[in-house]
């Protein structure tokens, strides 16, 4: 059976969530009716994440990996993972597991109809601290791009690898998946997904890099969408 599904986990110093990693995904893996494989990579982790990605995908064929040489941050990991999947349908996880890979089978299920099916945390289970950066986020991007999407900062999505391998790539980009498919004139179906605590590990986010950078980005977003190249062929003469 062909794999139909890679799911693109960036990794970044998560050596104590990998375990669970494997253990929560190989469940998934057993009771899910899409075959799916789960595409580690690795951004340059600097504690022992990458020896525990090897043990991982040397025991279980339905785990591969990428290692970058060094740190090039979440939207780079997302891209590389982009660029070398070859099954027809792109997932999208973060490793800390604040959402859960079960949740996968809910977007299966309507993703046959658009481009993209994405969650979105109807309860979250943050800190207060981190809900309030990312209200701010939110808000933030809602006011400057207004394209609809609840939260773009759910990590759990699917999305055709057709459609993923078109849209634009920038420094900052995870932050937009959801709009850079609608200026493709994608379609996009949002549904409710659980949302846990952190159990192991540390954020990678803060006040910065979730309110400064996001302002920033949304911006270049703003003035790339205004000089997007569209168009449509109705005839030609190529073979």
């Amino acid at each position: 059976m062909e794999y139909k599904m890679t799911i693109i986990v960036p990794v970044y110093n998560e050596a104590d969530n990998l375990e669970r990693i494997e253990k929560t995904f190989k469940a998934y893996f057993d009771q899910s009716s899409t075959k799916s494989k789960v595409l580690f990579i690795d951004d340059g982790s600097t504690d022992s994440s990458f020896e525990k990605i090897e043990q991982i995908c040397t025991n279980n064929p339905d785990f591969e990996y990428i290692k970058f040489k060094r740190n090039f941050g979440l939207s780079t990991a997302i891209k590389a993972g982009i660029d070398y999947c070859t099954t027809d349908l792109i997932g999208y996880i973060d490793a800390d597991l604040q959402t859960s890979p079960f949740d996968f089978d809910l977007l299966l299920q309507e993703i046959s109809h658009y481009d993209a099916v994405i969650g979105y945390r109807a309860k979250r289970k943050d800190t207060f601290s981190k809900k309030i950066q990312s209200w701010i986020a939110n808000s933030v991007r809602r006011a400057l791009i207004n394209d609809g999407i609840i939260d773009t900062g759910c990590p759990l999505k699917v999305i055709r690898t057709e459609m993923a391998k078109k849209i634009p790539f920038f420094d900052g980009m995870h932050r937009f998946i959801p709009a850079l498919i609608k200026l493709e004139g994608g379609n996009i179906k949002q549904i409710k997904v659980q949302h846990f605590e952190r159990i192991a590990g540390k954020s990678k986010f803060n006040l910065l890099n979730r309110s400064i950078k996001p302002l920033q980005d949304a911006f270049a977003y703003r003035w790339m969408r205004s000089r997007y190249i569209k168009y449509e062929i109705e005839k030609n003469t190529l073979s």
